[in-house]
């Protein structure tokens, strides 16, 4: 019998009973395929390796995490919880050591769901890495996280809810902005005043193939997790990078996706998008499953595999390795350092106009976070939709420090008493508070 090296948990959830149409790239099948070919392959046959079924996410795992306007059941169905649920549970296996590694294979996906959520965008409605983090740090303390996000989209909702936590690390390798959703992603995006540096975008142009993408782990986002030291490391694993993916450019391959796997070593891996579901999904994940149990992967190749066919362009190389450079020096530049122009009980306020793709949902933000040398900084967040009326949002990070707490009830009882919100909502990590008014 085969032995995994390293005790691996594996948790499914299709979620048949939620598509946003029958033959919407992101339906049920996705992982449909992927069972049958993990159980083909004899995977639950290897010692160590083992399924489990997901939790269930509550209300206010998400309320913790999101402003849901106007409510949480008003943006999620059961299946949005059971998804976030099977992230929990991966989180929960690995931090009571129940095992050494997880894979969270659910969905729906979350990585395009910001901070405040009217509807679903990019097929997202809540960000289930995100919620799943910050239920970790409520029940297991203060942890410093790296996400690092190799779908082929860029993670601009998992960026904007982490844009001001100096604990948390995003780092997105995706196809470049300029020629694919979400039109984000680029180098200068950095953070926020109390977290600039710790938002690293890899923009990697079309048709790139492998060696592009291991280019860029081993020469951009392994030197910077060494420098972050993170506790824990978590795999936005997206797979939508593969050569025969339908609605993305790009040429990366099973075999890749598990060396990338095997080098970033990641505690919990987490699906997000991927829609080749009967020609890359079955193959890619198997190859993750391999890579993070530590069992050999080098068979796993799919059907049609042609290094020739998708090998990248010399110029794609020099570009890349252009790209890495700069997000390295980005890092080190700005990570350690103060926010330049700033001091603290400053205010950095950003503008934002958002449109939900899937919903046809626009809505418009003021956002502001009070610049703080001591703790992530309190949070406010005016947001009006095309479906929802003005709305506010404040939240007290973890570990405020008491000006900030302070600060975040007086906007409260501002918010409370001035009679133009139609809802309220409180994140008060310091008291674990969740309130809506």
């Amino acid at each position: 019998m085969i032995q995994a090296k390293r005790k691996m948990g594996l948790i499914f959830f299709p979620a048949f009973d939620w598509a946003i149409s029958p033959t919407h790239p992101e339906r049920e099948e996705r992982l449909l395929y992927t069972q049958d070919q993990l159980l083909e392959e004899g995977i639950f046959d290897i010692a160590g390796i083992v399924e489990y079924k997901p939790d269930i996410a509550s209300e206010e795992d998400v309320k913790r995490t999101h402003f849901c306007i106007p409510d949480v059941a008003s943006v999620t169905t059961e299946s949005h919880m059971i998804s976030a649920g099977g992230a929990i549970k991966a989180a929960r296996l690995v931090m009571d050591g129940e095992a050494e590694r997880a894979f969270a294979l659910v969905r729906p996906p979350g990585h395009h769901s910001m901070k405040a959520v009217h509807g679903n965008r990019g097929f997202c409605n809540i960000n289930i890495e995100a919620v799943m983090i910050e239920y970790i740090r409520e029940h297991y303390g203060q942890k410093r996280v790296a996400i690092v996000d190799t779908d082929c989209h860029h993670g601009d909702g998992t960026q904007d809810i982490y844009w001001h936590d100096p604990n948390t690390l995003y780092i997105s390798i995706h196809q470049d902005g300029r020629t694919l959703y979400p039109g984000s992603g680029f180098l200068d995006e950095l953070g926020g005043p109390n977290a600039l540096g710790k938002t690293i975008n890899i923009p990697l142009p079309p048709m790139t193939s492998p060696e592009g993408f291991l280019y860029a782990l081993d020469n951009a986002v392994l030197p910077i997790l060494d420098m972050f030291k993170p506790d824990i490391i978590v795999n936005s694993a997206g797979q939508d990078n593969h050569y025969t993916d339908p609605i993305t450019n790009m040429n990366f391959s099973a075999q890749g996706y598990a060396i990338l796997n095997d080098r970033l070593n990641p505690h919990i891996a987490v699906l997000e998008g991927g829609y080749s579901i009967q020609g890359a999904l079955p193959y890619v994940n198997l190859g993750i499953v391999l890579a993070m149990a530590g069992v050999d992967y080098s068979g796993v190749v799919e059907p049609d595999f042609n290094e020739g066919a998708i090998r990248q362009e010399k110029s794609v190389g020099q570009y890349i390795e252009k790209i890495c450079s700069q997000a390295v020096e980005n890092y080190r530049t700005y990570a350690k350092k103060p926010s330049k122009n700033k001091s603290s009980g400053e205010r950095g306020v950003r503008q934002k106009n958002i449109y939900y793709d899937t919903d046809g949902i626009r809505e418009k933000q003021m956002e502001s976070v009070m610049v703080c040398n001591d703790c992530a900084g309190v949070l406010y967040i005016e947001t009006v939709s095309s479906i929802n009326p003005l709305s506010v949002g404040i939240e007290i990070p973890l570990g405020a420090c008491n000006r900030c707490r302070d600060e975040g009830l007086r906007m409260l009882k501002d918010a409370r008493q001035s009679g133009k919100f139609a809802h309220i909502k409180l994140i008060n990590r310091r008291d674990r508070e969740y309130l809506d008014y």
